[in-house]
């Protein structure tokens, strides 16, 4: 299916373009499994000539005059960057993925860049990506706005000094409750198993994604949510399955889209879904007050999406181009108040105005930073999956 519209243009399949007809937004997408085969693909492709540093790719198209022809092909979630702002830029078509693990077998079947000029990935799969000699080195001096990036969202564990990567955007993980039912207040993830095994039993849901549903478990009990050990994710299981999973009604990755049914009173939740939600309450008219959001406790989940910039890209000039336009402060501005999500910026905070639940958004002290952690692709990534499956079964979801 294609939607057209002036200079920017969509292309998404029918399944997609369903979802974004439910309004589905990007932290929806998360992967349910596929590690093993997206790694077994990255390494197919690595060894197979593809990762070597001798590669070059062309400098970009030119326009008359040696201006940027600005054409772009973006490979990206669906919902996730603001129309008008693209369309603002120049021609941008945009293929939509629905997950990491997805973005990396298309890549790698495609022999590379597949004729996309950037990817948008999770933080995690940025090294395997690069591993594997599919991303291009960045290249800075074309980024003079990468100086606008607070300091914070560079530099991160997966991509020291940022050689392939830049931040598009990033968000946390927590929950909300209705106060109605749960009168006890919950402030870690001890009190959020506790609340679902007690008053909120049979009205809970969880993340519908693997690693976020273990996280509840890890995180509550002082263990790195990227933990390898066998006894860790032993004891992770026998506690999911024999005394957690009785208790979940559902497993949604955005309950803050029935928020306001009634069906169910406690939620681990991404930030940008429980901001939809709160907005979706507020809109019907209904006590915003009632429903309680809170961020994961002790420790939580970091999770940042990057512009990459496709080794091989027939426009890569105009990659840089538009990498450079989005971290202008008041087209990030423009783009988080369509997603929703902190893009990064420095003084993000004062420059967003007057919007909707601010608070939720912009939370970005070192103190809480410090408590929240990116997760990885590792040895236990199978191993997570199938604790997800078993917890599902378990409870008849």
């Amino acid at each position: 299916m294609t939607r057209q519209s002036d200079t920017t243009r969509i292309l998404i399949s029918k399944q997609a373009a369903q979802r974004l007809a439910d309004s589905i937004s990007r932290r929806r997408f998360l992967a349910l499994g596929g590690g093993v085969a997206a790694a077994a693909a990255l390494a197919a492709c690595g060894s197979s000539g593809g990762g070597g540093s001798t590669s070059t790719s062309p400098g970009g198209t030119t326009a008359p005059g040696g201006a940027v022809d600005k054409k772009l092909n973006l490979y990206t979630w669906a919902e996730y960057d603001d129309p008008d702002l693209l369309k603002a830029w120049g021609d941008i078509s945009l293929t939509i993925f629905d997950s990491n693990e997805q973005a990396v077998q298309k890549l790698v079947t495609g022999g590379g860049s597949s004729g996309f000029d950037m990817v948008v990935p999770t933080g995690p799969y940025v090294p395997q990506l690069a591993k594997a000699g599919l991303l291009e080195e960045i290249d800075k001096t074309k980024i003079p706005n990468f100086s606008n990036l607070d300091s914070r969202y560079t530099n991160q564990p997966w991509d020291l000094g940022n050689k392939y990567s830049v931040c598009k955007n990033w968000g946390t993980t927590g929950w909300f409750y209705d106060s109605t039912v749960v009168k006890t207040e919950i402030k870690t993830w001890s009190d959020f198993i506790k609340a679902a095994q007690t008053e909120a039993s049979g009205q809970t849901t969880v993340l519908d994604a693997p690693p976020d549903l273990c996280g509840i478990y890890f995180w509550a009990n002082g263990i790195d949510w990227t933990t390898e050990k066998t006894e860790d994710l032993d004891a992770c299981e026998k506690f999911l399955v024999n005394d957690f999973a009785s208790h979940i009604k559902a497993f949604n990755s955005y309950p803050g889209v029935d928020l306001t049914s009634g069906s169910f009173a406690l939620s681990q939740v991404f930030i940008g879904d429980a901001r939809a939600g709160l907005l979706g309450v507020q809109e019907a008219g209904e006590d915003v007050s009632r429903y309680k959001w809170g961020i994961g406790a002790p420790m939580t989940e970091l999770w940042m999406d990057n512009w990459c910039v496709l080794k091989g890209a027939k426009n890569r000039d105009a990659a840089y181009d538009f990498i450079n336009f989005v971290l202008e402060p008041a087209n990030s501005v423009k783009d988080l108040n369509y997603h929703g999500y902190n893009t990064g910026i420095v003084g993000i905070e004062d420059l967003a105005g007057d919007i909707d639940f601010k608070d939720m958004v912009f939370y970005t002290s070192a103190a809480q930073l410090a408590t929240m952690q990116s997760g990885a692709v590792n040895s236990a990534q199978d191993r997570i999956v199938k604790i997800y499956s078993n917890v599902k079964a378990k409870a008849g979801g």
